[in-house]
């Protein structure tokens, strides 16, 4: 009950800072005007538009995971202003269990929003790309089947920062703001190109310094390439809920855990006075 408290606090927080809605506004925009853009891809432009709005959502959302956290946990502690908070009967473990559930709260109004919309921007960029392609009017259940498969992208994507958010909050106890979105963002980056590192590296194709790097960030690192939705959209495959998005659900929440756990070790001695 007193982490639902200090969660509802910090997604209030969240939603209400400048950040939220000047990347909410960013979003909009591009997932507006990139239905119009043409990709040259052949009549194969819907894809490209599923493609890059997912991992534009997705990267306004950890941008604002990532500020958030931030804010509530590094400048509190900074500041000195948790040490009111966690002079109440709340101990710190409650304390970072509300704030990454107040941080996934707000993380998932966006989510939500945009999903939205992107959803109406596949319905409406189908059609479009065949009245532009002189195929005439688009079947409403063909349309229904472009949304459908965007909808195991858009959990994926919210998986994916919900894993970089535990991570960014366990560095937040310790670290300030920037250090937190640099660390963060090349976690992020290296988390997709770790599988292409271990492959590139091995059979003798690299040194062995390079390949034990290689090995070793995949072994700490999120393998956040689970989370990547763009191999079935570019085959016009779905993404099936049970065989895929379950599993992918189970890993984020052993990581996620697993981070957080992490996080009461950083934050347990950490000196508030």
């Amino acid at each position: 009950m007193k982490s639902f408290t200090i969660a509802l606090a910090t997604a209030k927080e969240a939603i209400r800072q400048p950040a939220f809605f000047v990347l909410m506004f960013i979003a909009l925009l591009w997932l507006f005007w990139s239905i119009f853009v043409s990709y040259f891809t052949f009549g194969e432009d819907i894809k490209m538009y599923k493609d890059t709005g997912l991992t534009t959502i997705s990267f306004v959302a950890l941008l604002l995971a990532l500020l958030t956290s931030s804010s509530t946990v590094a400048e509190e502690i900074e500041g000195k202003t948790a040490i009111t908070l966690l002079s109440k009967p709340i101990n710190r473990r409650q304390f970072i269990v509300g704030k990454f559930i107040g941080i996934e709260l707000g993380v998932l109004l966006m989510f939500l929003v945009l999903g939205a919309a992107f959803c109406g921007g596949v319905w409406y960029k189908y059609s479009y790309d065949m009245r532009e392609a002189g195929g005439g009017v688009a079947e409403v259940a063909r349309q229904i089947d472009q949304v459908k498969q965007v909808l195991p992208g858009l959990a994926l994507g919210f998986l994916e920062v919900t894993v970089i958010t535990a991570i960014s909050v366990a560095i937040s106890t310790r670290l300030p703001m920037l250090v937190n979105l640099v660390v963060c963002i090349a976690i992020f980056f290296l988390g997709h190109l770790t599988p292409i590192l271990v492959e590139a590296t091995k059979n003798g194709k690299a040194n062995e310094l390079v390949h034990f790097m290689a090995n070793l960030f995949a072994f700490l690192l999120p393998e956040l390439e689970f989370f990547n939705a763009s191999p079935a959209i570019s085959t016009g495959t779905l993404i099936p809920w049970l065989g895929y998005v379950v599993p992918a659900l189970g890993y984020c929440a052993l990581y996620a855990g697993a981070a957080l756990m992490f996080a009461f070790l950083l934050f347990e001695d950490r000196d508030l006075a």
